[in-house]
């Protein structure tokens, strides 16, 4: 049923809801009290098992291959409803299992779904963790803490700033080093963890993060050209097209207005390149770093202050009303609880047995 092979106990099924066919990862007792866990892009369910088996008594793990990727129905992402389809479909998943109330731990793009989800289900979140998550304001195209757009139409974020390669290689299949910008295998290794860290289930997570559905519509996603630098702006479809602050929407004010305000738990590596104030994935850090000629300069595009935009957002929740804590795993990548199981339970246990 699953593409890559489960640990022992954990149970791989395909959930019919009304939207779509789920595949879903289940870890503890049926009547355990729910922790849904939302993977990050270029990954699946599959990144959390361990997690999941490590969760006290009486809890139950509940990971599904979100829309776009994993063993979940091959259906199309519509950007232009930003986080809306994942947290409709996340929403059918909980009604069919008939789940009233949940934790919800979310890594990188997960980690941005789980502020979707607290502003949008108001009320069902007992707990938001989010780890190494993406800005909410949207990955790429935005400056300062509040998310201003460094062009009207949001040039440098979605589907063409994705290196056309990695994708064509995801898609064959490619399970080399070769090629050093763009292998699956050797993007993994350099920025999913510290190097020289590599997981004991390398080559699991390696098919997890190639069962992505690829193509110009799935991912990275359309584009158009734009006439501001790096002359391309975000298209309609796909998961990066909706991660763009293009579509973010109401989702800022949704979060931080939120009648019932869970506490957040907010983990990060702190040598994370992927999702930081210098990401080597953002065109403001590319192009001043002179990797992209013809760049604009700080003040029209500067490095997109990631982890400053959430620090902002979750003191703003605070502000109205909510709490926060930021736990910094040191010597750690984009993916601590790979990583740093030990230390990351550590954090975790608190907030969802609390």
């Amino acid at each position: 049923m699953s593409t890559v092979p489960t640990l022992p106990g954990i149970t791989s099924k395909v959930v019919d809801t009304p939207r779509l066919k789920m595949h879903v990862l289940f870890s503890g007792p049926e009547n355990g009290t729910p922790v849904l866990f939302v993977h990050g892009n270029a990954s699946s369910a599959s990144f959390w098992e361990e997690v999941m088996l490590k969760l006290p008594a009486g809890l139950r793990g509940i990971a599904p291959d979100l829309r776009g990727y994993g063993d979940t129905e091959d259906k199309l992402i519509d950007a232009t409803r930003g986080m809306g389809d994942w947290i409709d479909d996340l929403a059918a998943l909980l009604d069919t299992l008939k789940v009233e109330k949940t934790h919800v731990v979310g890594h990188s793009m997960g980690g941005t779904i789980v502020f979707g989800l607290v502003g949008a289900l108001n009320g069902r979140i007992l707990s938001g963790t989010v780890v190494n998550p993406g800005s909410i304001y949207g990955f790429g195209g935005s400056k300062d803490l509040d998310g201003t757009p460094c062009y009207d139409d949001f040039a440098g974020s979605g589907g063409g700033v994705v290196n056309p390669d990695f994708p064509k290689l995801m898609s064959a299949g490619d399970r080399s080093s070769d090629n050093p910008q763009a292998s699956p295998r050797v993007v993994m290794n350099g920025f999913y963890w510290k190097p020289p860290f590599v997981p004991a289930r390398e080559e699991d997570l390696l098919t997890s993060l190639m069962t992505e559905k690829v193509g110009e519509q799935k991912y990275p996603g359309d584009f158009v050209p734009s006439g501001n630098w790096p002359n391309v702006a975000p298209g309609k479809f796909g998961p990066i097209n909706a991660l763009s602050p293009k579509y973010v929407g109401d989702s800022v004010e949704k979060f931080v207005g939120a009648a019932n305000k869970p506490a957040i738990l907010w983990v990060r590596g702190d040598s994370d390149m992927i999702v930081s104030d210098n990401s080597f994935f953002d065109f403001g850090t590319l192009g001043k770093l002179g990797y992209v000629p013809g760049w604009p300069g700080d003040e029209v595009y500067p490095p997109q202050p990631m982890v400053g935009q959430t620090r902002s957002l979750l003191e703003k929740y605070a502000a109205q009303g909510g709490a926060f804590e930021e736990v910094v795993i040191e010597n750690t990548g984009h993916t601590p609880y790979v990583e740093k199981p030990e230390e990351f339970m550590a954090a975790l246990k608190k907030i969802i047995s609390g």
